[in-house]
């Protein structure tokens, strides 16, 4: 039996697809570490996201609400409102040595490191994007100034950034260092990789590794290029276009040129295409296994494994070519907000379980308390999956519906806001202010191709999900102070 308070690590990817993880059914990836972990322990396979973006996913899963909840809905703030402790703090307050390496991103790291707040975490070896360009520099840029480069430089290169160089490796070295560190308390550690969100650019003996030729095609019908006009005016941060010319900023390079008609109706793969976005997404997580592994093995050879309780995740997931558009902003679709989430714990959490309940990612922070057994505060409004996880609930039910958000989110913006509910077969997306929305049936449509909003004949499902989305919108709101007397 391991001990009452295991060690935490959490590892967290930044815009992770659900589908990028080769035990769970991807043939195309290379991911045998992760893979090992979902062997040793418990995959959801149904798990969401409650924003599609990084800041209001991030602020939602760290403090176990929704973003709107918790003052956090979009990127770009100038600071963390910290109206609701994170779970590290919490942790920390319990006797956690806390520590985080990577991406935290609950403010803007505009031209600036993020600024700090009361976030629980003792060791905070920080970095953002894989840039230089902050007045003061952040700690990754300056670990590869003292190795000898130069972010600036590398990142223009065509080969990428090489994987000695790179924040995924970074982190895996700050992270050991937190590790091996002695102490007598139980360590939390956050492991924040920038890797696989763009630039699409892995380094160049990664990309070696993935032919775009043998890429699965992403999920696309003509009939998304008219959707995609439809919800033009949504916030996005591509336009609908066709997988073979993507409408991507940065053109992912390819590894080498692709002869005309090698796709048979297809034209050449280019620069611009989803076959070779999809080659360097994959590499991108080729090097996040790696590193992954190298963290695992690092945490085996101290002798600590049964002792750690292991999270993998992601903040959301990316559209990659999917139904013509690519990156993320204000869209539902299962690339963008169903993500992988995995726990182990040798001899606590169930093994080789694969999990279809429908789960959210703000349920991450009532489960880590509950592991610690540490009382979940009433303000959390995630549930905890650790009865589940230790085999004292039916593992293929855990709440009947999940929720996501979009509230004016990126940067350049028209205000946008929306709301997704989705129950056991139905997706209903709602564009508020629009007169807009979406409906889907998963169970016969798992594509996301049919959209049933304009449907006649599925009036009395949309509007009896209506009714349950605007529910459940208003059960999640904030109610601010606590009452204390009837005036």
């Amino acid at each position: 039996m391991s001990q009452s308070r295991p060690n935490i690590l959490w590892y967290c990817t930044d815009q992770q697809r659900y589908d990028t993880i080769g035990a769970l059914n991807n043939e195309s990836v290379i991911t045998p570490n992760i893979d090992r972990l979902v062997g040793r322990g418990t995959a959801f396979t149904r798990a969401y996201a409650q924003s599609p973006i990084c800041t209001p996913s991030r602020a939602s899963f760290l403090t176990g609400r929704y973003p709107n909840a918790v003052r956090a809905p979009r990127n770009g703030n100038n600071a963390f409102a910290d109206l609701y402790p994170l779970v590290t703090r919490l942790l920390h307050e319990a006797g956690y040595d806390c520590g985080l390496v990577g991406k935290l991103h609950l403010a803007s790291a505009f031209q600036r490191v993020e600024p700090r707040f009361n976030d629980g975490y003792r060791f905070f070896k920080w970095s953002h994007a894989p840039r230089d360009d902050w007045p003061t520099g952040h700690d990754y840029a300056d670990w590869v100034t003292e190795q000898g480069g130069a972010l600036s430089e590398l990142i223009r290169d065509c080969e990428g950034v090489p994987s000695e160089l790179h924040q995924t490796t970074w982190a895996t070295e700050r992270a050991i260092e937190f590790i091996r560190e002695q102490r007598s308390a139980p360590w939390m550690l956050s492991v924040n990789v920038y890797d696989p969100h763009p630039p699409f650019n892995p380094p160049q003996s990664y990309r070696d590794l993935f032919d775009p030729q043998s890429m699965p095609s992403p999920l696309f019908q003509e009939s998304d290029l008219a959707q995609q006009r439809r919800l033009e005016n949504i916030d996005f941060q591509s336009k609908g276009a066709r997988p073979e010319n993507l409408d991507i900023c940065d053109p992912i390079l390819p590894r080498t040129p692709t002869p005309m008609g090698v796709r048979g109706n297809n034209p050449s793969i280019g620069a611009h295409d989803a076959w070779t976005l999809k080659a360097a997404y994959y590499a991108m997580l080729k090097l996040v296994d790696d590193q992954f592994g190298r963290l695992l093995q690092s945490i085996e050879d101290g002798g600590d494994m049964n002792n750690t309780l292991v999270i993998f995740s992601t903040d959301h997931g990316e559209s990659l070519g999917d139904h013509g558009l690519v990156e993320k902003g204000c869209r539902f679709y299962e690339g963008l907000v169903r993500v992988p989430l995995i726990f182990s714990w040798p001899g606590e959490v169930k093994n080789d379980l694969q999990s279809d309940a429908l789960v959210e990612l703000m349920d991450i922070a009532p489960t880590l308390l509950d592991a610690a057994t540490i009382a979940k505060p009433l303000h959390m409004q995630g549930r905890s999956l650790w009865p589940l996880l230790t085999g004292k609930t039916d593992p293929r039910f855990h709440k009947p519906f999940v929720r996501s958000e979009y509230f004016d989110a990126l940067k350049e913006t028209n205000g946008t806001r929306a709301t997704m509910y989705r129950d056991d077969q139905y997706k209903l997306v709602v564009y508020h202010g629009h007169d807009l929305g979406e409906l889907y049936d998963l169970n016969v449509d798992p594509g996301e191709f049919n959209d049933l909003w304009d449907d006649p004949n599925a009036s009395d499902v949309k509007n009896r999900l209506i009714r349950q989305s605007f529910d459940a919108t208003m059960l999640a709101q904030d109610l601010g102070p606590p009452r204390i007397g009837p005036m």
